[in-house]
């Protein structure tokens, strides 16, 4: 019988900002459909509002927060509010995190992987 191929999974960096269970969190997150859907959606347009979200992918809007609050909770989405000219109160855009964008077109092993090379290019 062959050997299982052996995959090295790198070992997260001594003074890494994340541990294992923040990068499984992540990968957990977008393992629910309409999470991955909320990140892809937000990876193919951009910014955008709550409102454009539940009409792009057909959401109800307390079903969208509840999802974007998850993604938002992991670090793969953020929020960010400002004011509209000529209105009193804020607007509110939503855009994926360059983590969001990581996790969706890479594996945990690359994420890790990644965050050395950034500490290393940092430090």
């Amino acid at each position: 019988m062959a050997k299982a191929e052996r995959h090295d999974v790198p070992k997260l960096p001594e003074d890494s900002v994340l541990n294992l269970e923040d990068y499984l969190s992540m990968q957990r997150a977008i393992g629910e459909e309409t999470r991955y859907r909320i990140l892809a959606e937000l990876l193919r347009e951009g910014e955008m509002s709550a409102k454009e979200l539940a009409e792009a992918l057909e959401i109800p809007a307390n079903k969208l927060h509840y999802h974007l609050d998850e993604l938002e909770a992991v670090g793969l989405v953020s929020n960010r509010l400002e004011k509209e000219r000529g209105a009193d109160g804020l607007y509110s855009y939503y855009v994926a995190t360059s983590l969001g964008k990581a996790v969706m077109t890479q594996g945990i092993s690359e994420l890790i992987r990644e965050e050395h090379e950034i500490l290393t290019r940092y430090s």
